[in-house]
Order: structure tokens, then sequence, then C-alpha cells
């Protein structure tokens, strides 16, 4: 069993809001618009991380970081990229590899608004656990943490981490 963090859009911001949470996680997932890499730094002296680069995201970044994260955790076939959109209205860059091998969980930043949502076509669970960071248009800082248990994915928490002016 593992335990993960889910963040993204962090946009440079870390904190001890953040790290908290880190520390209660065994490994950290992080879906882009990382900032500064000092943000990444600091959750890998933590915890191992999985993460990919946003659309704000510089060449420093780009370089360290893939734009889609495939990998396998436990049982679960996992895809992590910044830019995925939604169940039903993906994006077209992502849509047709998506369609033709379909992973057990998406995980997708950008849009700084969090939603978890089965897509029962595609046969899978989509994420974005919203913005950890302070800058953007969201009101409350927010991530996600859950278990993958051999082929389950459990125990989902959406976290609200205080106010994005806070």
């Amino acid at each position: 069993m593992k335990k993960i963090l889910l963040l993204s859009d962090t946009h440079s911001h870390i904190d001890d809001a953040i790290l908290k949470y880190v520390r209660l996680a065994d490994e950290v997932w992080h879906a882009g618009d990382i900032g500064d890499l000092s943000v990444t730094d600091t959750l890998k002296k933590e915890k191992p991380l999985h993460a990919v680069y946003g659309n704000i995201d510089n060449g420093e970044a780009r370089l360290e970081f893939p734009l889609h994260n495939r990998f396998m955790c436990e049982g679960v076939d996992v895809w992590i990229t910044h830019i995925g959109g939604y169940p039903g209205k993906y994006s077209p860059a992502i849509r047709e590899g998506l369609i033709a091998n379909p992973p057990k969980l998406f995980i997708c930043g950008h849009s700084h608004i969090l939603k978890v949502q089965f897509d029962k076509k595609l046969g899978l669970l989509h994420m974005n656990p919203g913005a950890a960071g302070v800058h953007g248009f969201h009101q409350v800082r927010t991530m996600l943490r859950f278990e993958i248990n051999g082929d389950k994915i459990e125990n989902l928490e959406a976290i609200e981490i205080g106010k994005r002016g806070a």
C-alpha cells in the first residue's frame, strides 16, 4: 500500500501547510505548473516524487520533468499530464492516446479546480487536485490524498490548505 499526496499548480509556492501533508505520504505526485524548481527540490528531499511540467514552467523544469509521466504504482496504471481536460472533454493533444490506451488513473492540473470524476466510457478515474499555490483565480488552496492498495484506489480525501491570499 502507498499513501499518495497529489498536488498541482504550486506556481513557485511551498509552505508548511503543504509540507505537513507531504510528510504523511509515501510519495508525492505533482501535476505541473511547478514554478521555481526549489518547490520540487524541497519535495524530493522529503519523499519520492513523480512530476510533469506545466505551461508556466521554464526550460529548466522541462529538462528535469516530462510533459507526460506514465508509470505503475502497485497495480495501478497512472498517467499524469498538466493539460488533460475532463471526461468527455479531453484535450485534443492527448485524446487519441487516452482512448487507445486508457490508464486506470488519469491525473491533470491546469484548471485550478479540484475535481474527481469516473469516466465510465474509458473505465478510468480522473483526478485534478486543484491548485496548492497562492497565484491564480482559485479562492481555496487544495490537494488530494489517497491510497493505492494493489489495484485499488482507496481513501480519497480532498484537502483544503487555506485561502489563496492567506
